[in-house]
């Protein structure tokens, strides 16, 4: 299973109807929680998520509409009695920060921290991206293996049923038969998450062939100014970065409180999404990972 449970979608300051920045991917049997900004702990009780289902946190940078969330949710999960290990990714340059916010959660986790400081993978089938903030701050995509899509047809006409369809996967070839003759080439589905930031290569490649693309959409087009000096994407950007991309789905969030409406942005975004389907968030919304394309 793969869905998303978007957790809170409001960018510094909280208002009545948006929480701060929170977001589950549960990626088939991998918990992932990106960003707990303040009242995730709360957020997953609304949204009916156990944090027993937690495996990793991603976190894009230390503002702290970004991290505060972190000692409630790992308190909670200590209060819940998990006993998996739990790992946590973030900025190297926010060592000090990271490390005195777990000093304030309860102790008894198998809790494993993960600075990295540099674009490349970072756990299996995870891997990150710099982007361009007003502090150091990397993007996240996480990626399943490529595999092989079966074309019926050629299984009839080789012959091939049942648990032989399984074996030629497992093997490769069976007799005269190759797997490249009666299958093609799958790309596995990504998962594509840019926070804070303003437009960069780090950003796009990203967004490049992500399937399901969350990214923020602080600003309208009209606040360009805004965008461009606090290092932030306007919607039309981030829907950009979507159509460039070719993302399947483009998720707009992080949203200024400044837009009570946040159909202006929409709009703006699939204004230069080209083909990609684009949802602007709420809170406690749960998106399903698209099919295979």
């Amino acid at each position: 299973m793969r869905e998303l449970v978007i957790l809170g979608t409001s960018s510094q300051a909280p208002t009545r109807t948006r929480n701060h920045n929170g977001y589950f991917l549960q990626w088939e049997q991998e918990g992932i929680l990106f960003d707990p900004g303040e009242g995730t702990q709360r957020q997953l009780i609304h949204a009916n998520l156990s944090a027993g289902k937690i495996h990793r946190i991603c976190i894009t940078h230390v503002h702290g509409d970004h991290c505060f969330g972190l000692p409630g949710v790992l308190s909670r999960m200590v209060l819940d009695g998990v006993e998996h290990p739990v790992h946590v990714h973030y900025p190297a340059s926010g060592e000090d920060v990271v490390r005195a916010l777990v000093f304030l959660a309860t102790p008894g986790l198998d809790l494993h921290l993960h600075p990295h400081g540099a674009a490349g993978p970072i756990a299996p089938g995870v891997e990150v991206e710099e982007l361009h903030h007003r502090v150091e701050a990397f993007g996240y995509r996480v990626t399943e293996p490529d595999g092989r899509t079966f074309l019926p047809d050629r299984l009839a006409a080789a012959g091939i049923t049942g648990p032989d369809v399984g074996r030629l996967q497992r093997e490769g070839s069976l007799g005269s038969v190759r797997l490249d003759d009666v299958s093609v080439h799958r790309p596995g589905r990504r998962f594509a998450f840019v926070m804070d930031t303003g437009l960069c290569d780090g950003a796009a490649a990203l967004a490049d062939g992500a399937d399901l693309l969350v990214t923020e959409s602080t600003f309208s087009d009209g606040d360009a100014a805004l965008a461009a000096r606090y290092r932030h994407l306007t919607a039309g950007q981030a829907g950009s970065l979507a159509g460039h991309g070719g993302a399947a789905t483009l998720v707009l969030t992080h949203f200024s409180s400044r837009y009570d409406d946040v159909g202006l942005l929409a709009a703006q975004a699939r204004a230069t999404a080209g083909t990609a389907t684009v949802i602007a968030a709420s809170d406690l919304d749960r998106i399903p990972f698209p099919a295979h394309r």
